[in-house]
């Protein structure tokens, strides 16, 4: 159970407080309620660029790092198809330092143009590195945009292409900051040796001052129910082919999520799951193997992929594995399968609970569904799931017509 108190700013932001005073850290999490999806068609990657371009310099401090580390703080952050997320942990004696740097680079960036070309050359560069020049690199290039027809979804958080970050102008990067990024937007969570008292008067000392922002209206495109199965197949200089299989399912705060984790961990969760005992050890199939969700806060996807063993033909491994799933589908997993993964998924809660920063950013997503403490409710809604759960979401989902598959095979280019 996380413990938390919670307030608003007149200003519109969002303040969660998360008190342990059995530690000697204060840490800080700011998410931002926009991810690649909020961005046009046209101008992709934006989001990415932003985690970049927030520690490039603020309207008063001209370097983010250096008096956070004088301090004794360190500080990342990370951007998904939803949400922009910073964080840092510093002595719980400085935490005012954290108020001073967060709330004056949402107040404004610096704007300066050397820091957007710096920025701009340094996502390049990883677009090419992470994307274009590694093996599979380029899978979910290729992938989003065979499952996703309408939705911002059909695009990877890097991007559709360089081309959008090369070209962006500042007009475009002030006209994303000053929609986003302001408090209205914003989810701040403190959390360690504080008090909610505390954080209050720092809150409305630092970030009470910032003027509320016009957030756009999100209107997305709903992505329409896949009729029929698509398919493409590349071919690429890689050690292995790979099959990589989508279907459609409901997002992250549905009410049928958990049913869905827990079947797609029992098709792949550890080597005593029914995908890698059958397809990996017995059958020999495949050299490795793993489905998982997206977890996306819009309807997302369920994936499945592996590397087949050479002279293998990825046709005929897909029917290895659609057949297994099929089974677990119309059978459902056995008593002792659900209540491992149940166990598995109770486990990695506990886990993730241990460190105060993963407490802190538990909290922030949670409250995006529009109550934090869902963040105390997950036990309870894995619980809850059963046998007959799994196989009726697993029977609306793991159709063929609700697939989306990339072959990738081995080879070189032709």
């Amino acid at each position: 159970m996380i413990a938390f108190n919670e307030f608003t700013l007149k200003n519109g932001l969002r303040v969660i407080v998360h008190e342990d005073h059995t530690v000697q850290i204060a840490v800080m999490n700011i998410l931002y309620d926009v991810g690649s999806r909020d961005e046009r068609t046209d101008k992709t990657g934006f989001a990415h660029l932003f985690e970049h371009l927030m520690f490039g310099g603020s309207v008063n401090i001209p370097n983010y790092d250096e008096p956070l580390q004088k301090v004794g703080g360190e500080n990342n952050a990370f951007t998904n198809t939803d949400i922009t997320n910073y964080y840092l942990t510093v002595p719980a004696t400085n935490i005012e330092t954290g108020f001073w740097l967060e709330s004056d680079r949402m107040l404004s960036l610096s704007f300066d143009p050397q820091v957007l070309e710096v920025q701009r050359k340094v996502v390049v560069e990883e677009f090419k590195q992470r994307y274009l020049n590694q093996p599979y690199g380029d899978v979910w290039l290729k992938l989003r945009p065979l499952a996703y027809q309408q939705h911002p979804y059909q695009w990877a958080t890097i991007g559709k292409e360089i081309s959008h970050i090369e070209n962006a102008t500042m007009e475009d990067v002030k006209h994303f900051f000053f929609h986003h990024y302001v408090p209205n937007n914003a989810i701040l969570v403190v959390a360690g040796k504080v008090t909610t008292a505390q954080v209050r008067e720092l809150c409305e000392k630092w970030f009470g001052p910032i003027p509320s922002g016009k957030v756009p209206a999100r209107r997305l495109p709903e992505e329409p129910a896949q009729r029929a199965k698509r398919k493409r197949e590349v071919k690429a200089d890689v050690p292995a082919s790979a099959l990589y299989k989508t279907y459609h399912m409901p997002g992250r705060f549905h009410k049928d999520y958990y049913a869905i984790e827990l079947l797609s961990d029992v098709l792949s969760r550890g080597q005593s799951s029914r995908l890698y005992e059958k397809l990996v050890k017995e059958k020999e199939i495949f050299t490795s193997i793993s489905s998982f969700t997206m977890s996306s806060i819009d309807p997302g996807l369920v994936v499945v992929n592996g590397r087949v063993r050479s002279g293998v033909q990825l046709y005929d491994a897909e029917r290895e594995v659609d057949s297994i799933i099929q089974e677990v589908v119309s059978d459902g997993p056995t008593e002792l399968e659900l209540e491992k993964v149940k166990n598995q998924a109770y486990a990695t809660l506990e886990f993730g609970e241990v460190e105060v920063m993963n407490r802190a950013m538990n909290l922030a997503f949670a409250k995006l569904s529009g109550n934090a403490n869902e963040v105390n409710e997950e036990s309870k809604q894995i619980e809850s799931v059963t046998i007959s759960d799994m196989k009726r979401i697993g029977a609306e989902i793991f159709r063929e017509e609700n697939s989306s598959v990339l072959y990738y095979q081995s080879g070189k280019n032709s």
